[in-house]
């Protein structure tokens, strides 16, 4: 079924204000999966943001695992989260957009439910943090697939900046969470469920607000989402389930369906290694993976290097959250006007400035201290976050250092989602999609083999610490991004659909 164009008009028609209105306002008309979409990512990433926080804390606090094998967790968790994440744009491609939505909320509902309630490690890692895993894997790249299959040519880079700014908002709803429910509980402070009567340490308290963030996703996709939608130039086209065979029982026909899924899915996934254009890729999702790294470094190693060197209750999150309240503000007035630019250059641009910022913090504090001291530290510390006594340097520095990053990742990382759409071949947009969050997982994996080992041997929970070190190393693996994209563009870069 063929329903008419959400869009007839050209996106840059007009110069000028009008001009930059027609890119803003080219949504009017959008398919309401498409917002859906938009409204299911900020939830997930709202309580995406609450848990990945709280990971690393929770491991070390209520399971009693050491820094280095907190880390080790993490690493093994990432890497189960990338093998799915590579495989699911495949099954996306198989089974449709609304089954993999819904079931990668269900699972990530349980995995959260489970890692409340469980004070046990085993049980908790297996039944709760491994299957997470899954359930995040199968959410992330079927929502980049969204945008793709629910937008026209016209309407896809300005969806793919109002994607990752409300993934921005729920960062920041996350983060301001995070804070408040540390602020109101203490580190090591417990929490009586009402009605219940169970008692909750703090980390495990934000699992449950974490849970209960999971929940309304499952009524907005299971009732609103139409099956089978597909945005084009053309038009709207509806493709309906396909009717089961009169003669097959429902399980029959689940086998079946499930068996055909895989196969189907096999087959897209191994197609991919067969084109020079996905090797392309790869080479520029791996240098991409350098820049996220900075990313995990901000939910694992970040918090507790904060509280280490600014003390428990430090607002650790509400100084990140900076990143997402300036990403939110420039993401859409960035791909307003960068939307002649290609992918590849915007995130080479955007590259070098978030990498550069990173040097911040590896140099000493003491520079820092005059504007401690002053009207900045002053603003910083004692009128917004609230902190009495003199200011550590290290609050100007990691403001300083979170807006510079965040200019950057608003050039560059919006951009990342929309290559991956660019380049990819028609029916097997899900599964480069897929392979998009790759830089994300990938940085996790190799975050989780460093962090612990960084925090233990630069800022340990007593002793000598040498943090400047740490974000030195951090800094110099996150400039490798932008210079090998450089260096390296004529044998990765791949051409872009709509571009020169």
């Amino acid at each position: 079924m063929l329903a008419q164009p959400t869009t007839t008009e050209p996106v840059n028609s007009r110069r000028g204000l009008g001009g930059f209105v027609d890119k803003i306002t080219v949504l009017h008309g959008a398919v309401r999966e498409l917002w859906l979409v938009f409204g299911a990512k900020l939830l997930a990433y709202f309580a995406y943001t609450v848990m990945n926080q709280t990971l690393a804390l929770w491991l070390s606090s209520d399971l009693g695992y050491n820094d280095v094998d907190a880390g080790y967790i993490v690493m093994g968790w990432s890497a189960a989260m990338t093998l799915v994440t590579v495989l699911v744009g495949s099954l996306t491609d198989a089974i449709g957009l609304r089954r993999t939505f819904l079931l990668g909320v269900t699972v990530c509902l349980f995995s959260r439910i489970v890692m409340t309630s469980s004070v046990s490690a085993v049980p908790t890692l297996v039944l709760g943090l491994l299957p997470l895993a899954v359930g995040e894997a199968l959410m992330g790249p079927v929502m980049v697939a969204g945008v793709q299959r629910y937008t026209t040519t016209a309407q896809r880079s300005i969806s793919f900046s109002i994607f990752y700014m409300v993934m921005n908002v729920g960062i920041l709803l996350g983060n301001v969470v995070f804070d408040f429910e540390r602020h109101h509980l203490g580190e090591q402070g417990q929490f009586t469920v009402p009605l219940l009567g169970a008692h909750l340490s703090t980390y495990r308290t934000l699992f449950l607000t974490s849970a209960f963030l999971t929940v309304p996703n499952l009524f907005l996709l299971g009732l609103f989402l139409r099956h089978g939608v597909e945005v084009t130039d053309q038009g709207v086209k509806i493709t309906p389930l396909p009717a089961r065979k009169p003669q097959q029982s429902f399980i029959n026909a689940l086998i079946s369906s499930v068996r055909e899924a895989g196969q189907r899915s096999v087959r897209i996934f191994t197609g991919l290694w067969h084109q020079t254009g996905f090797y392309k890729f790869l080479g520029f999702l791996g240098l991409a993976a350098l820049l996220r790294m900075v990313v995990m470094h901000m939910y694992y190693t970040y918090p507790k290097f904060g509280i280490r060197v600014l003390g428990a209750g430090a607002p650790v999150g509400q100084m990140w959250a900076l990143n997402q309240v300036t990403v939110i503000l420039l993401v859409p007035l960035v791909g307003a006007l960068s939307q002649k630019i290609s992918a590849y250059r915007m995130v080479v641009w955007g590259g070098f400035i978030a990498a550069s910022s990173v040097f911040l913090m590896a140099l000493p504090p003491a520079w820092f201290q005059p504007l401690a001291d002053g009207w900045l530290g002053n603003l910083i510390a004692h009128r917004w976050l609230g902190v009495h006594g003199d200011v550590n340097p290290y609050y100007v520095m990691i403001v300083l250092f979170v807006l510079w990053w965040s200019i950057g990742e608003a050039v560059y990382s919006p951009r990342l989602y929309e290559y991956a759409a660019a380049i990819a071949p028609k029916g097997q947009e899900a599964s480069y999609m897929a392979l998009s969050y790759l830089p994300f997982f990938l940085a996790k994996v190799l975050v989780g083999m460093f962090s612990g080992r960084l925090l233990d041997r630069y800022c340990p929970p007593a002793g000598a610490r040498h943090p400047q070190t740490l974000w030195l190393i951090i800094a110099l693996s996150a400039i490798v991004a932008p210079v090998g994209l450089v260096a390296l563009r004529r044998h990765i870069r791949a051409h872009e659909a709509g571009r020169e």
